[in-house]
């Protein structure tokens, strides 16, 4: 079956008329979101450094770096504000094919129709078709993209940035293809071991992909041409699903209930500032240590049962040296962190926060334990179960199937205004009532920059 026409085409077709209300809501609350994430990430030492590199090259353009008050050219503008979607690991994403769509797709769709002077319906479009192109392809390998060393927010990602650019340039279904091909060709690697390393590098990678799906449909726009086919492959086995992944993809889930089902309808959105396999964990010690509270010095021990995915992306520990990426990623220190802190956000993502020396040793008394029963559910459920033995002999557990913002646990639009109100910090309140109320009549925008202005 050729998987990334029938993908192409219906990326190509998608109308904002044709979208049911639900749909159209979501790709306004993934923008909302979106914005929340930019803020946030604002306050990293790494996402800084980031942005005084690009601005160091003096490009020339007219493409804002959202919430920091200059402009550069079409691509190093979506670098920024992908990385900025990503770097504070509060992005949404998809449980089915573990990306964050979002962090690639929103800012090459912006990008684009910051250029073109587009309005807020074909954005929408836009962002439809590229969650569509970006988890489609995840789904289909997933989890064995990952467990082949690749991230697929980065590979996956560029996909959704190439449809989602595509649509805005009015892109037929064969130019598509073309994009799509040339995405495939042109994506990031994103080596699964700079995240398991702790490397700072990682929060590049949805802007890696958003610059890098920019220059896919740019190419196609002009005649350059990719496989129609880059997908799935030939008879050659030169297919990315394939040569990505570290056992045979499921191409079907490519094309299963396409135009019945958006996979935008399946994204998460997150309360807390960590990798989405730690929120079982973390909402259940939040709860604990909301109905108890606790000194960190009355508890023994505390051992965290989940998935295996889980114990082994995210069950190691952290030191005083450690990267904020390794805390983002290590449920002994998330525990421990909302055990002291009693939240998990940006402030406990700091190089200080991080380096204290009681949260470390707090930390040292998680252990990690792959469930063989949490297992079995998986991925429908993203079980957690903390159990907290205190050294009065008192046993404190609690378990947690389906965490906060899930389709099934949904968080509302009121509470990512909220969250976007909170990551703003100190910046202008009405100012960011304004943004969120704008994003969420997102299809009366006449031009993006009505709402980019004001980021």
């Amino acid at each position: 079956m050729e998987y990334t026409k029938k993908l192409a085409a219906f990326c190509s077709s998608i109308s904002y008329d044709s979208l049911p209300p639900d749909i159209v809501q979501m790709a306004k609350l993934c923008v909302l979101d979106y914005v929340a994430n930019v803020y946030g990430s604002l306050e990293l030492d790494a996402v800084a450094a980031v942005i005084a590199y690009i601005k160091s090259l003096n490009t020339q353009g007219q493409t804002p770096v959202l919430g920091c008050a200059f402009k550069t050219d079409l691509h190093n503008a979506a670098f920024i504000n992908g990385t900025t979607a990503e770097a504070i690991e509060s992005q949404d994403g998809v449980r089915f094919g573990g990306n964050h769509p979002g962090t690639a797709v929103i800012p090459a769709a912006l990008a684009v129709a910051e250029e073109m002077d587009l309005n807020g319906k074909q954005i929408i479009e836009a962002i439809v078709a590229g969650y569509e192109a970006a988890n489609r392809p995840s789904a289909a390998m997933h989890p064995w993209h990952t467990l082949g060393g690749f991230l697929p927010t980065g590979t996956c990602g560029t996909f959704g940035a190439a449809a989602a650019a595509g649509r805005l340039k009015g892109f037929d279904a064969d130019r598509m293809a073309s994009a799509l091909g040339n995405a495939a060709y042109v994506l990031p690697i994103s080596s699964a071991e700079a995240l398991m390393g702790g490397y700072t590098i990682k929060i590049v990678q949805g802007g890696q992909a958003a610059s890098a799906g920019l220059m896919a449909a740019g190419l196609a726009a002009v005649d350059v041409t990719g496989a129609p086919y880059a997908i799935e492959g030939s008879e050659l086995n030169g297919g990315f699903a394939f040569i990505t992944t570290a056992a045979d993809p499921n191409l079907e889930k490519i094309t299963e209930g396409l135009g019945e089902h958006y996979s935008i309808s399946d994204v998460y959105f997150k309360p807390y500032t960590a990798c989405r396999h730690t929120h079982g964990a973390a909402q259940a010690t939040l709860e604990l240590q909301a109905e108890n509270l606790m000194n960190p010095e009355d508890i023994e021990k505390i051992d965290v049962y989940t998935y295996g995915i889980a114990q082994l992306a995210v069950g190691k520990g952290v030191s005083e040296e450690s990267t904020f990426v390794s805390a983002q990623f290590s449920i002994p220190y998330v525990v421990a962190v909302c055990l002291s802190d009693g939240e998990l956000a940006a402030s406990q993502l700091t190089e200080k926060r991080i380096a204290d020396r009681n949260l470390i040793a707090l930390s040292k008394k998680v252990e990690v334990h792959a469930d063989e029963q949490l297992e079995k559910v998986y991925p429908d459920k993203t079980s957690s179960r903390v159990e907290i033995s205190l050294k009065n002999g008192k046993n404190l557990i609690n378990q947690i199937d389906i965490p906060k913002g899930d389709p099934r646990d949904p968080i509302r639009a009121d509470d990512i205004s909220k969250k976007v109100k909170r990551f703003a910090g100190d910046r202008n309140q009405n100012r960011i009532d304004d943004i969120c109320d704008r994003i969420l009549d997102l299809e009366n925008i006449e031009h993006i920059g009505e709402i980019t202005r004001l980021i």
